[in-house]
């Protein structure tokens, strides 16, 4: 038997991440990715999401295998074939950033040494360790899902990080070779979230006309920005919905000297590139925990407070009361004001 000294180390066991919520979810679970990448640069980590996320993450440097969930087809029969898979395995931990029962039966019933989540899975019970998930007090949902890692981590928030594709790089080029440019995401899941057409059309209006603006957004976001541009008449104005991947909308938004978003995936794309960020919140906060994380970051929100505000932490499909004031209520001039910043942060 050779002496222990020289017997070869044995290899740490995979790790599966566990998140098939929305896009801005999976862009800030990358996040954990890199802290792992950091922290056990040996541990080989696997990447659960729904189908339509996954390449965010097929080529990540940091994910050995990504695992997809078919949520709109064979729903709870692809549930039970991803758990053969995730037993298969051979985990030594597999850890569940969301707190439905769905993600906490993989999770539970993983046959993993270690099986971590939120307090607040109905599924808890079955887990090694839960985890108290707070909303509010400040506290960025990064660091909420660092402490499933590391319960008494009590550092920096660490940006999430996405690296597009060669792919991408190219898809994004011609468009980033204009000369100066401004990218607008609109569009929202929830109508709450998002900034209304009329309030872009004055900031559009607004705009110094030396800049190129491309609107982006996905393949179900085409006609709002076509409605948009088409109100609008302004000229060097493109709309790029459904034309670009997410990470070809990654790459052209980090090279814009500023990109103005909603409280939704695209503030997200951009803090997973560093690219300049103009954040509109209407209906919900930062305090919630779901803020940008890039560099150059701004968030512009009604001046003065609302009794109603905030009304959820997600948004509605309307206003409840009516009148959506936390969203009329924003100024243009605050947006051209985070663009002046951007510019002097720019030239310098």
């Amino acid at each position: 038997m050779p002496p222990a000294a020289l017997m070869p180390e044995a290899l740490p066991r995979p790790l599966l991440l566990i998140q098939t919520a929305f896009i801005g979810d999976v862009i800030l679970a990358t996040a954990l990715l890199e802290h792992l990448h950091r922290t056990e640069p040996g541990t080989p980590v696997d990447f659960l999401v729904r189908k339509g996320n996954e390449g965010l993450v097929q080529h990540h440097p940091h994910v050995r295998q990504v695992l997809v969930w078919d949520k709109k087809q064979d729903k709870y029969r692809g549930l039970w074939r991803l758990l053969q898979q995730i037993r298969a395995g051979n985990y030594g931990r597999v850890i569940t950033l969301q707190r439905f029962a769905s993600t906490g039966f993989l999770t539970a019933f993983s046959g993993a040494p270690e099986r971590i989540g939120f307090d607040k899975n109905p599924l808890a019970r079955g887990f090694t360790r839960a985890v108290p998930h707070i909303i509010g007090a400040g506290v960025h949902e990064v660091s909420r899902n660092l402490h499933l890692l590391d319960p008494a981590y009590d550092g920096p928030v660490p940006a999430p990080r996405l690296y597009p594709t060669a792919a991408a790089e190219a898809a994004a080029a011609p468009f980033a070779a204009v000369g100066p440019y401004l990218c607008i995401a609109p569009t929202s899941v929830w109508f709450t979230k998002q900034f209304p057409q009329e309030q872009w059309l004055k900031l559009l209006a607004a705009l110094p006309a030396h800049y190129t603006v491309y609107l982006l957004g996905g393949p179900p976001d085409v006609a709002a920005c076509e409605a948009l541009l088409a109100a609008s008449g302004r000229e060097k104005t493109l709309n790029l919905a459904g034309k670009l991947s997410l990470l070809a909308s990654a790459a052209l938004m980090r090279g814009a000297v500023l990109n103005y978003v909603n409280d939704s995936a695209p503030m997200h794309l951009c803090s997973a590139v560093g690219a300049p960020t103009c954040a509109v919140y209407c209906s919900t906060v930062p305090f919630f925990g779901f803020g940008p994380l890039s560099p150059f970051s701004r968030v512009v929100e009604i001046e003065g407070d609302l009794d109603c505000r905030p009304c959820g932490l997600h948004g509605y499909a309307k206003c409840p009361l009516g009148h959506f004031q936390c969203a009329y209520g924003i100024e243009t001039r605050q947006l051209l004001g985070a663009l002046a910043e951007a510019e002097q942060v720019g030239k310098g």
